[in-house]
């Protein structure tokens, strides 16, 4: 189902391909879905389409709205993550469907572009350590080139037009820390769980006078959320405290 949404008109063919099966599963899965009443057209040999408006129900949204979604999926597809590429992909075809009138408001042609600086390696590594709530093991060069280890519990992912950061509670300091991820040498997440407490989670870095780093949303931010800001600093790397 997710792949006629991403692709239209699609052959049998082409999805087996895709899906790594083969085509007679295709056919097979298709009559399936047709049979339990799903809104497929089309047949073996020339290719299925999904109507519209399966799964969701309509959604209104404003132009405005509309382009601060395509905005924010445009971002997330081209940020160099393609976990989260492919998953930019899949929400705009899960909005476009669930749209009364998609044809007026494509999110597909929305003319918004990023060209910001693409995710480094690290960051999926580090993504998932925020989701699990996993201690990382980290080998880091500072701004003058001295080198250290820390263990680090990961709180938030930074994104500057300059590059990235993530902020942590850093277990040899005892303390917040903020660090560039083009400065890091050797990161690999443990197996060890952390607990989040109080003095240590991510909404009270946010609130702290001491904090003079990039905007953050105002709401406190769960732990299991993946909050990024993309507000710029002229001074990238010097305001937010200094591992």
């Amino acid at each position: 189902m997710q792949d006629l949404r991403d692709h239209g008109l699609a052959r049998a063919e082409d999805m087996a391909r895709r899906l790594e099966v083969s085509t007679r599963t295709i056919y097979r899965d298709i009559a399936h879905l047709q049979a339990s009443g799903l809104p497929i057209e089309g047949e073996a040999g020339i290719g299925y389409l999904l109507r519209p408006g399966f799964d969701l129900a309509p959604v209104a949204f404003t132009h405005d709205q509309v382009e601060a979604l395509a905005l924010g999926l445009a971002y997330a597809e081209r940020a160099g993550d393609p976990v989260l590429a492919h998953a930019a992909r899949e929400a705009r075809a899960k909005l476009q469907a669930g749209m009364p009138r998609p044809e007026d408001r494509s999110l597909a042609d929305a003319p918004y572009f990023s060209l910001h600086a693409r995710m480094p390696p690290q960051a999926r590594a580090l993504r998932e350590a925020i989701r699990k709530r996993r201690v990382v093991q980290l080998t880091y060069r500072d701004g003058s080139d001295r080198g250290s280890d820390r263990r680090v519990r990961p709180l938030a992912i930074w994104s500057f037009p300059e590059g990235w950061m993530f902020t942590a509670w850093c277990e040899l300091r005892a303390d917040y820390r903020t660090f560039r991820m083009d400065r890091i040498v050797d990161l690999a997440p443990t197996a060890e769980i952390f607990v989040e407490t109080e003095a240590t989670s991510l909404a009270t870095f946010l609130a702290r006078d001491t904090c003079e780093g990039p905007a953050a949303p105002a709401p406190p931010v769960r732990p299991a959320q993946f909050p990024i800001s993309a507000a710029p600093d002229p001074a990238f790397g010097t305001t937010l405290p200094n591992p």
